[in-house]
């Protein structure tokens, strides 16, 4: 019984060491997620740009 308990035991430890080893090269890396392309900000959070156009919105009638 304790000859296939190491047996066993050994066999866990290869397995587990052979995975370990395939991970680090890269082997059987799962594929990545393309990288989504940066989302465009507008210019809504510039304090400028909303002053602006808040008074443009009031007194529309006035030249740039």
């Amino acid at each position: 019984m304790l000859k296939f308990l190491l047996v066993v035991i050994l066999i866990a430890v290869a397995v587990y060491l052979t995975v370990r080893v395939i991970q680090r090269r890269g082997i059987a890396s799962p594929p990545r997620r393309p990288q989504a392309p940066p989302r465009v900000v507008g210019p809504d959070d510039d304090p400028d740009f909303l002053r602006d156009l808040d008074r443009r919105r009031k007194h529309p009638e006035e030249p740039e």
